[in-house]
């Protein structure tokens, strides 16, 4: 089979390396890829939200499954498009993506299906937002309803924060039409885990679970970030409680879109705050989460392209079970000196060998990352959050220092990462959202 992977970052530089190692795959593209994806296949300069571009481009190449990444493609029809030149496409349809493109939407279908998440209100009003605001007078979290790149997501520890938050949004425009609409939600304390299925729109997968890290500084201080590491299993994880989600959050999800309509086929992505009341849905996305994709595909047993393909074609039930290893796996995220904010690029990355290390328990996927343009071919920086070293043990513990120490081998001007990333001595991360 010939996949196509669309996308950019270190989350498809792991699709790309573990569809690279199905027996069933010949060859692997991406679009536009990256340095890491280059060295498993053929890049294609193709940007991912150039939907025209890239049907056309799985056509002419000849692919079997296109698979996915971001979500911005999803939200623009892609899926869609894919399926009605009949190239089957892992990724559910743009009436489907809305679970991540329209937070309202949501937060429509959780109320549907009897799933619990925080109070909230939904304002297409500023002044009615920050009357909202006002009354409360406690901690919010107030969110920009379209997708917003992974910035729409204000924690306000008091009323002025909200007051900042609301009007960076609504008056300000920070996120164009993203914040026309925002979303009040109440503020859950407890620890935050992220959860991933397979689904073909009717059937789910057995999942697996992985905490993210969001905030810049150790201990968990700073502005948020796309993500600076993750791990998993996380520590909280057990059957129980991914049976209790499996049939409580995930299915009836997946009943209530099916039932208006709009099955969802593709990677179902649950975040959730486990609080002492229970699991509360923060949100679902659309898509593999990033950097927990380079946590989990490490974990992934079965053989991605055929769970991709049965969720692509509805067939799910009548393949083998998705089945994911417990060797626990870290990812440390190395990023570029003032990321989140104003960054340089172009920096020459030293230690970096290809796109793994030499033995299977260290891995390095690429995200800005590209090749010098030049005789010498030399890795340079190419964003914000630039690499992700992973390391697969016996215990947390293990693999935590295995990625680490890969981590202290890499160098470039002003490379910064977590240094609490699976230290399990302080806790999940994540405390509040």
């Amino acid at each position: 089979m010939r996949v196509l992977v669309v996308g950019s970052g270190g989350r498809e530089h792991a699709l790309a390396w573990r569809l690279a190692r199905s027996a069933k795959v010949t060859e692997v593209f991406a679009a536009p890829g990256n340095s890491g994806t280059a060295s498993l296949g053929t890049n294609l300069d193709i940007a991912e939200i150039d939907i025209d571009g890239l049907v056309k481009a799985a056509a002419d190449q000849s692919v079997d499954l296109v698979v996915v990444g971001p979500e911005v493609p999803l939200s623009l029809g892609l899926s869609d498009r894919m399926g009605a030149a009949g190239i089957p496409c892992f990724g559910p349809s743009r009436a489907a993506a809305r679970l991540e493109s329209s937070k309202s939407f949501a937060r429509d279908v959780l109320d549907a299906a009897g799933v619990p998440g925080p109070e909230y209100r939904v304002f297409r009003s500023a002044s009615a937002a920050l009357a909202y605001a006002e009354h409360r007078n406690r901690p919010l979290v107030v969110k920009a309803d379209g997708l917003a790149a992974g910035k729409g997501v204000a924690m306000c520890v008091n009323l002025e924060d909200a007051k900042t938050a609301i009007n960076t949004c609504m008056q300000d425009r920070m996120f164009g039409e993203a914040g026309e609409t925002v979303v009040i939600e109440e503020w859950l304390r407890g620890p935050e885990v992220s959860v991933f299925g397979f689904t073909d729109g009717e059937n789910l997968s057995p999942l697996v679970a992985a905490a993210d890290y969001k905030r810049v500084g150790d201990g968990d201080t700073g502005p948020n970030t796309g993500g600076m590491g993750s791990y998993g299993p996380p520590e909280s994880w057990d059957e129980s409680l991914a049976e209790r989600i499996r049939r409580k959050i995930m299915l009836p999800v997946i009943r209530e879109m099916a039932t208006r309509g709009s099955p969802y086929r593709g990677a179902l992505y649950c975040g959730l705050m486990l609080t002492d009341d229970g699991p509360r849905v923060l949100e679902f996305n659309c898509r593999f989460g990033d950097p927990e994709t380079q946590a989990i595909m490490p974990r992934l047993v079965s053989d991605p392209v055929e769970a991709m393909m049965a969720c692509a074609t509805g067939t799910l039930y009548d393949t083998d079970p998705v089945e994911w290893s417990d060797s626990p796996v870290v990812a440390v995220v190395m990023v570029s000196g003032g990321y989140p904010g104003s960054y340089q690029t172009g920096l020459e990355i030293d230690g970096l060998d290809g796109p793994v290390a030499d033995d299977e328990d260290s891995l390095v996927f690429h995200a800005g990352v590209r090749r010098a343009e030049d005789a010498t071919e030399r890795l340079l920086t190419s964003g914000g959050r630039v690499l992700a070293c992973v390391g697969t043990g016996e215990s947390v513990e293990e693999a935590r220092n295995i990625a680490y120490r890969r981590a202290g081998e890499i160098s470039f001007d002003g490379a910064y990462y977590r240094r609490d990333i699976a230290d399990l001595r302080s806790g999940q991360p994540a405390a509040t959202r």
